[in-house]
C-alpha cells in the first residue's frame, strides 16, 4: 500500500519562506515560471518573500506539463497515481510572442512542488533552454538566460531524469526538503480540506 503523506498549506507556507533567502541572494530570479498545477501556489507564495523594497514583484509565467496517470484502486474515493512515461504540454508560452523574447537574458526560477522522477523537471528545463536560445538567436542576442529550479519536497529515490550538469555544480537547484519515496497528498488537491488537515494533523512528522 502507497504511504501518503498531507501537507497544509501553512506547511506550504513555511517552507517558501525558508527557502526565500537563498532563492533571492544565490539565484536572484527576475522571472518565475511555475509549472502547473503544482507549481502556482509555492510561486505565488514565493513572490511575497522574494519582494525588494520598492522594486516590482517579479513576475510570474505559467507552463502546465502532465506525467502522472491514475491506476486502478480498490477503494474508487481513493485513487492512486504513479509517474507515467510521457510528458504532455497542456500550456506552454507563446513562441510567437514577447514572453520568450522577454526570457532571453534573464535570471528564470522554474517552481514545481515535487521533485519525484525528475522526468518533468528534464523536459521543462529541456524545452526552456531551447526555445529561449531560439528567442535569443532570432533577436540576434548573445544574452545568456540562466535557469534554477525550486521545488518544495524532492525525493529521495533514483531519479530518471537528470539535470544540466552546469545547474547542479553551481548548486541552482534547490528543494526545501528531502523525503522517503511517498505520496505527497498536497492541500490545493484536497476536495475536503478540513478532512485533509485532520489527517495531517494525526500523522507522525515526515
Amino acid at each position: 500500500m502507497v504511504e501518503k503523506v498531507y501537507v497544509t498549506y501553512n506547511e506550504v507556507h513555511k517552507l517558501c519562506q525558508a527557502s526565500a533567502d537563498r532563492i533571492l541572494n544565490d539565484f536572484t530570479p527576475n522571472l518565475m515560471i511555475a509549472i502547473g498545477g503544482g507549481g502556482y501556489v509555492p510561486a505565488r507564495i514565493l513572490r511575497s518573500f522574494l519582494k525588494r523594497p520598492a522594486a516590482p514583484n517579479i513576475p510570474i509565467q505559467a507552463i502546465g506539463l502532465s506525467l502522472y496517470e491514475q491506476l486502478p484502486s480498490s477503494n474508487p474515493s481513493n485513487p492512486v497515481e504513479t509517474p507515467g512515461t510521457k510528458v504532455t504540454r497542456t500550456q506552454w508560452l507563446d513562441l510567437s510572442s514577447l514572453e520568450m523574447a522577454n526570457l532571453v537574458g534573464k535570471n528564470v526560477l522554474i517552481v514545481d512542488e515535487v521533485d519525484d522522477t525528475r522526468t518533468t523537471l528534464e523536459y521543462a528545463v529541456k524545452e526552456l533552454q531551447k526555445d529561449v536560445q531560439a528567442a535569443a538567436d532570432k533577436l540576434g542576442s548573445g544574452e545568456k538566460t540562466q535557469f534554477s529550479v525550486f521545488v518544495l519536497h524532492n525525493k529521495d529515490k533514483t531519479k530518471k531524469g537528470h539535470l544540466p550538469q552546469d545547474m547542479m555544480d553551481d548548486e541552482r537547484y534547490l528543494a526545501a526538503r528531502t523525503v522517503s519515496d511517498v505520496w505527497i497528498c498536497y492541500p490545493w488537491e484536497a476536495t475536503d480540506i478540513d478532512e485533509h488537515d485532520r489527517l495531517a494533523a494525526s500523522q507522525a512528522n515526515y
